[in-house]
């Protein structure tokens, strides 16, 4: 059986506290996190608001595998990929290549650092850092591989990208606002 595993965004339940982000600095004793949150907000005449919980997309078809000259990722059988970095130069060659911005380089080791999707907490039947840390319960761990989630209308795939690398990353839709008030 095929496992792909990959992060459930409900941006409907996400209210952008951070949380998620601020675990993982702490987990992995990082300045520099490995998820982040991004604030979306299209423009001021659609009524849309939301905070898109971002890290590595662990993708079915990676870009960074295929352009990193010292082979540090590797993609293991349940889909995450994993960044080995005893070998990485910092060549930034993966930052190039990923169209979500996941690698980001670390200017005290002056290597690359992205998320594994906390492998090491998995093998010990844990859930991720940013998943135990969300308090609106907005991330969830999930098999891409499952085909019920193809019957659900609020899944996000609107990257053109995503064609080519196919992330492992779902978003259900925010609500829509009904009443906003609109700043000159």
């Amino acid at each position: 059986m095929v496992i792909q595993l990959g992060f459930k965004v409900n941006l409907k339940k996400c209210v952008g506290c951070r949380s998620c982000e601020i675990a993982c600095r702490n987990e992995h004793h990082s300045d520099s996190p490995r998820r982040h949150v991004r604030k979306l907000a299209p423009d001021r005449e659609h009524a849309e608001f939301a905070f898109l919980s971002m890290a590595c997309n662990h993708c079915a078809n990676p870009a960074c595998i295929a352009v990193c000259p010292n082979h540090c990722f590797k993609k293991r059988r349940d889909g995450i990929v994993y960044f080995q970095p005893t070998s990485c130069t910092g060549c930034k060659s993966c930052i190039g290549a990923c169209p979500f911005g996941a690698p980001k380089y670390n200017q005290l080791t002056k290597k690359i650092d992205k998320c594994n999707l906390c492998v090491d907490r998995l093998e010990v039947h844990l859930s991720p850092t940013c998943i135990s840390a969300c308090i609106s319960e907005a991330i969830e761990l999930i098999d891409m591989a499952d085909r019920k989630m193809d019957d659900l209308e609020e899944w996000i795939t609107e990257v053109e990208i995503a064609r080519f690398t196919r992330p492992s990353l779902r978003f259900v839709a925010p609500k829509k606002v009904s009443s906003h008030y609109r700043i000159k």
